[in-house]
């Protein structure tokens, strides 16, 4: 008996010292959902967006897991095909960053608004937060194409009230030392500036969402 109560004398003292294990909050899921953009076109293992939007986000104390579900050459029209099956039960937030393809087709912009409106009502509908990742039509595309598709993001951001990063491409584009050689595309070192600028934007929307839920 006496052996009995020292070892549970040893056991108070080592609870008294050091106390339960906190139980930590559950990961916060993002499904990064684009084209070749979203995809990390040509870079390596932990250069993408989300790679390095994931790495950025835990620095700053945000319990993440970022999915990478860009696929290159994706129009809009193919991510609304596909949005159902690649973005699963019990994801969060999705980063929508779709609409570069439709602009280098000449897509009519009515049609790349309409889809991107199919699936951000598909998401909500799912209780999933979304932020668009906006993007610019090139300035070769005529006025009239480049005001109907520039009006796109912020059109649907503020019909949806949804946060919106307004170019995707934000201090990249027209940086050949920030672009692969495609003049399009971003290295790994440009995929950096994006999640800078985008990073204030997203983190905002984390904290919104989270205290919602």
């Amino acid at each position: 008996m006496a052996f009995k109560r020292f070892v549970a004398a040893i056991l108070v003292g080592i609870a008294t010292f050091f106390p339960a294990v906190p139980s930590y909050a559950k990961t916060f899921t993002i499904v990064g959902f684009g084209d070749s953009l979203m995809a990390g076109y040509q870079l390596g293992p932990g250069q993408s967006f989300t790679d390095q939007l994931q790495a950025a986000l835990r620095k700053d104390g945000f319990g993440v897991a970022i999915a990478n579900a860009g696929v290159s050459g994706d129009t809009t029209s193919d991510g609304l095909a596909r949005l159902d099956w690649s973005v699963p039960d019990g994801t969060d937030m999705v980063l929508l960053e779709l609409g570069s393809n439709d602009m280098l087709r000449g897509i009519n912009p009515a049609i790349t608004k309409k889809n991107l409106d199919e699936m951000i009502q598909r998401l909500k509908a799912r209780g999933i937060g979304v932020v668009l990742m906006g993007m610019l039509a090139a300035p070769n595309l005529g006025n009239a194409y480049t005001s109907a598709f520039d009006a796109i993001y912020p059109d649907l951001a503020k019909q949806y009230r949804l946060p919106l990063y307004p170019f995707f491409l934000k201090g990249v584009a027209g940086h050949p030392d920030l672009q692969l050689s495609d003049g399009m595309h971003p290295t790994a070192k440009g995929v950096a500036v994006m999640v800078k600028g985008a990073l204030p934007i997203i983190e905002k929307a984390i904290r919104i969402q989270e205290k919602q839920s």
